[in-house]
């Protein structure tokens, strides 16, 4: 995909991370080893990201003050973001300075922007929660809630107690499909 696509996602550098190793030295060091991993140049991808703020930002027609002002952050805050000096910037802040984007974007006529634009707005309002007039209501992960209930149940207990509550649905659902469960140990 093409940097300067409006969705593009960015390529990571495939260096190397490193972490600490403990053992091997005497009490007190310890040695650094390679960890396999892709490592991420964060200077570089702040830059791309303000680059593409600022790009956004022009497209719709804001200044850096009106945006700042409908984000709720100061005008600095924009302009160090768009500088790719904001490596310290709290995701706060991006979600702040995210949602008046989105706004005016989404205010646009959609026969001007390109098909996979169009497409990333649509699928945004299925992950992204609620914000302000942006909202949405919270689909379900799956066909059935009440079997996302009974997941997010299972994912509740101790593990030890995960395997009672398998066999005890599972018990469940062949007695409702009038089959009985398969004894263990015979063939």
């Amino acid at each position: 995909m093409h940097a300067d696509h409006p969705s593009g996602i960015l390529q990571l550098n495939a260096k190397p991370a490193r972490r600490r190793s403990t053992g091997g030295g005497p009490a007190g060091t310890a040695r650094w080893t390679q960890k396999p991993g892709p490592s991420i140049d964060w200077p570089n991808w702040m830059r791309e990201l303000g680059t593409r703020i600022r790009r956004v930002r022009e497209f719709v027609g804001l200044s850096q003050e009106q945006l700042a002002r409908l984000a709720g952050v100061s005008q600095g805050a924009v302009s160090r973001l768009e500088a790719g000096r904001g490596l310290a910037t709290p995701l706060l802040v991006l979600l702040k300075i995210h949602v008046p984007l989105l706004r005016a974007v989404r205010g646009l006529d959609p026969s001007i922007l390109n098909d996979e634009l169009r497409r990333m707005l649509d699928e945004t309002r299925n992950v992204s929660p609620p914000v302000g007039d942006m909202g949405y209501e919270m689909l379900p992960l799956t066909r059935d809630p009440a079997l996302e209930d009974l997941i997010r149940r299972y994912h509740e207990l101790p593990e030890r107690q995960r395997r009672t509550f398998l066999s005890v649905m599972s018990a469940t659902a062949s007695s409702l499909a009038g089959v009985l469960p398969p004894a263990k140990g015979k063939t």
